[in-house]
């Protein structure tokens, strides 16, 4: 997907954590740990509701807002390092499986933490500063869910 504008970020961002849940609900049938199954499907279902929710941010946001360029950024860094990504989430533990989703919600954070530094119209500001506090409660959301998930 070409990414040039903050309406293609948004939809990159949003279709990313869609296959990443799609991902998670794939391998968490064929973990061999039940707490990794449970940490995987708990996992799943939070990317999947985050994407519906950044899908909603892009279609209710103003149009002005969605036509910002973005390719600085970009040109420098790639979305996201899919390092671990293509591998299965089947054969790992949950440490493991924490530590890859956390790093692929930190560098979404980033990314957006640097759009909003470098937003100058109001309107996208404010769009880019709600998306950053998501995704950074989120994350922590998530961090906080799997941690009780290791307590059980």
């Amino acid at each position: 997907m070409q990414v040039e504008t903050l309406d293609d970020v948004l939809k990159w961002t949003s279709d990313y954590h869609q296959s990443l849940a799609d991902r998670l609900d794939h391998s968490s049938g064929n973990n061999e740990s039940e707490r990794a199954r449970l940490l995987l499907d708990y996992l799943s279902k939070h990317e999947a509701s985050l994407a519906r929710t950044v899908h909603e941010s892009e279609r209710t946001a103003e149009g002005k807002s969605l036509n910002t360029w973005c390719y600085e950024y970009l040109e420098k860094h790639q979305l996201v390092q899919r390092i671990h990504f293509d591998e299965s989430f089947s054969n790992l533990n949950p440490a493991q499986i924490m530590d890859i989703v956390t790093d692929q919600h930190n560098q979404i954070i980033e990314l957006y933490r640097y759009l909003y530094s470098r937003a100058n119209i109001p309107e996208t500001k404010s769009l880019l500063g709600a998306l950053l506090e998501l995704e950074q409660h989120e994350a922590m959301q998530m961090m906080q869910g799997a941690n009780r998930l290791q307590d059980i």
